[in-house]
């Protein structure tokens, strides 16, 4: 192939992924299978390792981080970002109108927008090339993150136009990768943050670039530093030619023209406010034509021609009863609140994760203190403080402790953790809740193995560690309470069929730390079996996508204890598989069914199939089976008793099928 053409297939390349990118970070529309992106993604990483002459700035693979940054340079922003006043009632907004028809002599119309919970930036283009990225800062004088942005893939790095142009906006963090990455935290003996906002501040001031690449942040453009070069006269039209550019604009705005439409609009999202797939504070009221905007001008600090509406907290107190500690699978012990039950955000509230003796610490909790508590990220319980006020005068600081509440091990505090561990390799909690693990639905899925059945064996000598569970007989089950011979048959009949499982389900399984289920499968797909992942080292491990340094030393470290290598032989002495079984994204990408490359819902229950058992199929035929109903949802399969992801799939227009037609579907490709 000549120079030439070696150009034109990597350029193009890039510039296909890229579309794909934006179809699915941007327009939220998925037009490939992830499989198929990560194969041609592969490729290109191939081909630019083998001819570096060619990567470009815009390419996909610049955008997973690497550089190291010795600190952040300050940008100055020639256009100031102002910040805006405040309202928190509907009277401050009737003010605010009044003040607006004053100064300019008539009534107005007004662009309302939902005011996302992240980090101001600022974003400069150059003949249509992203050239800086910054913070707020003061408004006049921010942070160089030029290098961390780029890791955000809702940011364009090439727009649809080769203009020169200034836009701002939001960065923040989903609620579910901010869930997601506190736990990984949290298991890891790491502090955690307080609420997704803290969550994408740090993560965008990382000065290793991967970090901030692996936290999924996402982008709400919502303004321009001069509106010039878009020739718009509204705050709407400028929203429209943003996105025609290849912004991702929200898409939850209105134009209203009364303060009750702005009303009615404030009460719908206060409403939908947890519903939302990223955290919201309030609304942000604009005049929309960009020409009263001038006229209306700015005061030192803040435009007069917009106004921010603070939700009110959602926020409740209550009583601290307890502190209870347990001991996670990676001997972490974690604190949890009992409080007395109080209603936040619509749920009732009866306890909260304390995460570690550092926070309470901070916070200074005690026993019996009147606490404030709210719902970090509309979903995760947190204690805000304590109300010292209302503090009984012999109240003392709650002590830290200094032994496991299951083993009685001494605890250790190891550097650069902040949670206190359990180091005891017997400690029967970490046992109980790593063979929990193993048994549960993503892992080997052996259905009958609950919390309760697994205290009882382990109590009873019966299992000591996961492979014990593939040497039970039905004597030794029917020693268990509440287990008669059906009930004991069904569960050998369950832990039988569970060797079969693919080697991946077994490696998620075994509780390696940092090693997810879907890390498990990309591993496992790489090197076919466990024997030879064992066999891998760390820099090996690195050259695979998405794997970092975090992942392979654990996965190498893990390998490397000889205990671990006798519980293998102990597994395949059982008979359990320990090869991949999945297919190779070769094999997706050369399937041609009616499941290939579609997002698909299974709802309700099935009769034919369990769940799991119709998820493989569907997945072996190329397609994704999610868990929720979103707007890239192409199916959902609805079984008897379907509830609220059905009226959400009819109420989106999204097709559905019954279990029959799935099952013909299936016959189809068998045939």
């Amino acid at each position: 192939m000549s120079d030439r053409a070696i150009e034109e297939k990597i350029y193009a390349l890039q510039d296909q992924l890229n579309e794909y990118a934006h179809a699915y970070y941007v327009k939220d529309a998925p037009i490939i299978t992830d499989a198929e992106y990560d194969r041609l993604y592969q490729e290109l990483i191939q081909l630019e390792k083998d001819y570096p002459a060619y990567i470009r700035s815009q390419s996909p693979t610049q955008r997973v981080g690497g550089v190291v940054l010795a600190g952040f340079e300050k940008a100055v922003h020639e256009i100031p970002l102002y910040s805006l006043n405040d309202a928190f009632s509907k009277e401050e907004l009737i003010v605010f109108d009044q003040r607006v028809q004053k100064a300019l002599g008539h009534s107005v119309s007004y662009e309302c927008e939902l005011k996302i919970d992240g980090l101001s930036i600022s974003l400069k283009y150059e003949n249509g090339q992203f050239v800086r990225g910054a913070t707020r800062g003061d408004g006049s004088v921010g942070e160089n993150i030029t290098e961390n942005l780029k890791t955000v893939r809702s940011i364009p790095m090439t727009l649809a136009e080769p203009i020169s142009i200034e836009v701002r906006g939001e960065c923040y963090m989903p609620k579910q990768s901010f869930q997601q990455l506190n736990e990984k935290r949290e298991e890891a003996g790491l502090e955690t943050f307080a609420n997704p906002r803290n969550a994408a501040a740090g993560s965008l001031r990382q000065l290793d670039t991967k970090i901030t690449a692996q936290r999924n942040l996402s982008t709400f453009l919502y303004t321009v530093a001069e509106f010039g070069p878009l020739e718009v006269s509204t705050q709407e039209a400028a929203l429209q030619s943003l996105e025609a550019l290849g912004f991702k604009i929200n898409p939850h705005r209105r134009v209203c023209h009364s303060v009750d439409e702005i009303w009615a609009y404030i009460e719908e999202y206060h409403e939908k406010r947890s519903s939302l797939p990223y955290e919201i504070d309030g609304i942000v009221i604009k005049v929309n034509q960009l020409a009263l905007q001038d006229e209306l001008g700015f005061t030192v600090k803040a435009p007069r021609w917009a106004i921010a509406y603070k939700f009110p907290p959602e926020e409740a107190e209550t009583i601290i009863r307890d502190i209870e500690w347990t001991v996670g699978r990676t001997g972490v012990v974690t604190p949890t609140a009992v409080m007395d039950p109080v209603v936040v955000a619509g749920t009732t509230v009866s306890r909260a994760s304390l995460h570690n003796m550092d926070y309470i610490q901070m916070k200074d909790l005690r026993l019996n203190d009147h606490v404030i508590i709210y719902k970090a990220g509309d979903i995760i319980p947190e204690v805000a403080k304590a109300l010292e006020d209302k503090r009984d005068a012999a109240s003392q600081p709650y002590p830290k402790p200094t032994h496991c509440p299951i083993c009685a091990s001494e605890l250790v505090h190891l550097e650069e953790e902040v949670a206190l561990r359990c180091i005891n390799p017997k400690c029967p909690a970490q046992i109980k809740e790593g063979l929990s693990h193993f048994v549960s639905r993503q892992a080997m899925n052996i259905d009958g193995l609950g919390p309760r059945v697994i205290e009882q064996m382990y109590e009873k000598e019966l299992v000591q560690d996961v492979a014990d569970l593939y040497y039970l007989t039905q004597e030794q089950l029917l020693t268990l309470d509440k287990i008669k011979e059906k009930s004991a048959n069904n569960l050998l009949q369950a832990i039988e069929a569970s060797k079969a499982n693919s080697a991946e389900r077994l490696l998620f399984g075994l509780g390696i730390r940092h090693v997810g289920a879907k890390a498990a499968q990309i591993l496992l797909a790489h090197y076919g079996s466990i024997d030879q992942l064992a066999q891998a080292s760390a820099e090996e491990i690195l050259q695979l996508h998405t794997m970092g340094e975090t992942i392979a030393n654990s996965v190498t470290t893990y390998f490397s204890n000889q205990e671990v290598h006798a519980l293998i032989e102990e597994l395949r002495q059982a008979g359990v598989n320990l090869t991949y079984l999945g297919m190779t994204n070769d094999q997706l990408a050369s399937i041609d069914s009616a499941f290939k490359d579609q997002t698909i819902v299974l709802t309700g229950k099935l009769t034919t199939y369990t769940r799991e058992e119709a998820k493989a199929k569907i997945e072996a035929l190329g397609g994704k089976v999610t868990g929720s109903v979103s707007k890239k949802t192409h199916l959902v399969i609805a079984g008897e008793d379907a509830g609220s992801k059905l009226t959400k799939a009819q109420q989106l227009g999204i097709p559905v099928w019954s279990e029959a037609e799935m099952i013909a579907a299936f016959s189809a490709e068998e045939n």
